[in-house]
């Protein structure tokens, strides 16, 4: 990065060039988005009230919470969906949920701070008792979750009426279609009632005159991994630094010629980045189990230890602190896969956050290396995190 504006070697960081106007920053697509999104609310904010309109957005990205409405028909599945990923209900449970009445509210704490709203199918939020603005202000995405083992031509016709409605106020909303419940159908029939939903949303809109608008279309259910994948892809497009943690993890994988990379979110198993190679569902969902073991070892291992045990380890003949008599700070583990023998690596970023790689077979005879540069990377992605906070 070029902090002063003035192009530097890379030995000596002396001038080798000339000077440029001003420093050189890339400006990712999510970051555009959300810049968007809050100069489209500041303009609504100053049709009603000037006084009252926020401040320009800091930078390229907006203060706040992104916000994740989950939206669709009674039944859908929405409550579900909010269980199982954010708070580890298991699916079987999600049978004795009652339907939603009301609003609800959620604010994650993890990498980075959102908030999760689940309404009630049975809510107009588009009647004149509802603030808009309250609702879709500082929204990141508008999750709508449609049935797929049921008639859905009404949740369509409702997803449809609500995009035209929110389009002359809030044209940048994410539109992300969940179709639900497809654990029990064949391949077949998913992609086509796939086509079908998406027929249907892009012929609807295009008679009322809204071309190439922002849907995105997702196969999922909570009995697999297809629903965490999916809220991956969601949550990537709300991270503006994301090209810069894809670009650590490719230069990882070239580097240690792993299979495949993923940056974990501990608590939902989200991931959010991974390297440029396709992602492949059996390697993503070994990589979400085994952050399911290694967390359910860490819960029966990682008591807390009374002040008077820690003090006996940080005595003689040691007489050093914790810190200082371990190689490693942070969580690390690899496992090797019977069948490919392929191993799984496990590193630690912070409190929220765990890289995790496959290797490729043999690759236990390059660990020295491998450790090394799994080393740069997380202290790469610590950095990034760092610098993007303090903004």
């Amino acid at each position: 990065m070029l902090h002063t504006g003035r192009r530097r070697t890379k030995l000596n960081r002396a001038y080798n060039g000339p000077a440029r106007q001003g420093p050189v920053r890339h400006i990712s697509p999510s970051s555009l988005s959300l810049q968007r999104v809050h100069e489209q609310n500041r303009d609504n904010m100053q049709k009603k009230d000037p006084a009252k309109a926020p401040e320009p957005a800091p930078g390229v990205v907006a203060k706040g919470k992104p916000r994740l409405l989950l939206m669709g028909q009674r039944r859908s599945g929405k409550s579900s969906i909010s269980s199982v990923v954010f708070h580890k209900m298991p699916p079987q449970e999600t049978l004795f949920l009652e339907s939603t009445a009301r609003i609800q509210k959620d604010s994650m704490h993890s990498f980075m701070d959102f908030q999760v709203w689940d309404f009630p199918g049975q809510v107009d939020f588009m009647d004149p008792s509802f603030d808009l603005d309250a609702i879709f202000g500082e929204i990141g995405a508008l999750i709508w979750v449609i049935d797929a083992q049921d008639d859905y031509l009404e949740a369509i016709n409702r997803l449809n009426s609500t995009i035209l409605n929110l389009q002359p106020s809030y044209p940048n909303v994410n539109i992300e279609v969940f179709i639900h419940k497809v654990d029990g159908l064949s391949d077949d029939y998913k992609l086509d009632i796939q086509r079908d939903v998406m027929q249907r949303i892009q012929d609807e809109l295009s008679d009322h005159g809204v071309e190439n608008a922002p849907i995105h279309f997702h196969l999922t259910s909570i009995y697999n991994h297809s629903i965490f994948e999916a809220f991956s892809k969601v949550i990537q497009k709300l991270i503006p630094h994301l090209p810069t943690l894809e670009a650590l993890l490719n230069d990882l994988c070239r580097a240690c010629r792993f299979e495949k990379a993923y940056l974990f979110d501990v608590l939902s198993k989200i991931y959010i980045a991974t390297d440029s190679s396709p992602v492949d569902m059996p390697s993503y969902e070994i990589c979400s189990d085994f952050i399911d073991v290694i967390v359910d070892v860490s819960e029966i291992y990682g008591w807390e230890r009374p002040k008077e045990y820690i003090e006996y380890l940080e005595g003689p003949p040691w007489n050093k602190g914790l810190e200082d008599q371990v190689a490693c700070r942070d969580a690390e583990s690899d496992i090797v896969l019977t069948d490919g023998k392929r191993p799984i690596l496990l590193r630690e970023v912070n409190k929220y956050l765990a890289l995790v790689a496959i290797m490729c077979e043999g690759s236990y005879e390059k660990m020295p290396g491998v450790t090394l540069n799994v080393e740069g990377t997380v202290s790469g992605l610590k950095e990034v995190f760092e610098i993007t906070k303090r903004r």
